[in-house]
């Protein structure tokens, strides 16, 4: 099987490139690329978005449809399946999967395809493994990670950097958003060799590792 995975920003695709392989094995494949942000759906399903912007939803209808081409008539569709990974952020769950159901439907491309939404930000995979986290950041605030609920929406990628980051989100949030961005990919790349798989507590993040297995 491969698998072409689509993330939103680049710290996903640092933690996808790790965790990938303890998923699928050697004797499958994949390609991660990474966007420049979730952005927004097109209301009329056409991108008026500069292509070289990478905007993961921006672009959705755009890519969905590219892949219907490039697969409409490949015997490799039958054992590639595109992966779609964004954060829910704020938004409510079922409103937001049915509404990228709904562009999948009207695109209709020719390779299976799933959407793997991170409750509420691609961070709440690591906090799901606390034994990862405290084997990279070792001085990591215990009482702050012990307090975190699965999944919760509470602010995540600050609750992680107010365990393990010098001052807390407070101090990050504060600085340029290429340096947020940097740190991030900097936890994707020191916490995920760590990750168990299978003992993973984040129901979003059980949800992408056996919707990968269901389709190998």
């Amino acid at each position: 099987m491969h698998f072409e995975i689509l993330v939103e920003d680049l710290s996903g695709k640092k933690a996808l490139d790790i965790l990938m392989p303890k998923i699928i094995g050697k004797r499958h494949t994949c390609r991660i690329m990474s966007y420049r942000g979730i952005g927004h759906i097109p209301k009329d399903l056409k991108s008026y978005t500069n292509a070289h912007n990478r905007i993961l939803l921006n672009r959705l209808p755009e890519l969905l449809k590219g892949y219907g081409k490039t697969y409409a008539n490949n015997p490799a569709k039958h054992s590639t399946a595109l992966i779609i990974v964004c954060d829910l952020d704020k938004k409510c769950l079922k409103t937001f999967r049915q509404t990228l159901l709904d562009v999948l439907n009207e695109c209709k491309p020719e390779v299976e395809t799933r959407f793997c939404i991170a409750v509420e930000e691609g961070e709440a995979w690591f906090l799901g493994d606390l034994s990862a986290i405290k084997k990279a950041y070792p001085k990591a605030k215990n009482n702050l990670l012990n307090r975190y609920q699965n999944d919760s929406i509470c602010g995540t990628w600050e609750r992680l950097a107010d365990a393990i980051y010098p001052g807390g989100a407070n101090v990050l949030a504060n600085k340029p958003w290429f340096v947020i961005g940097r740190e991030k990919s900097t936890w994707a790349e020191k916490i995920t060799p760590y990750m168990n798989i299978e003992q993973n507590m984040s129901p979003s993040f059980c949800y992408f590792r056996d919707k990968i297995r269901e389709l190998i």
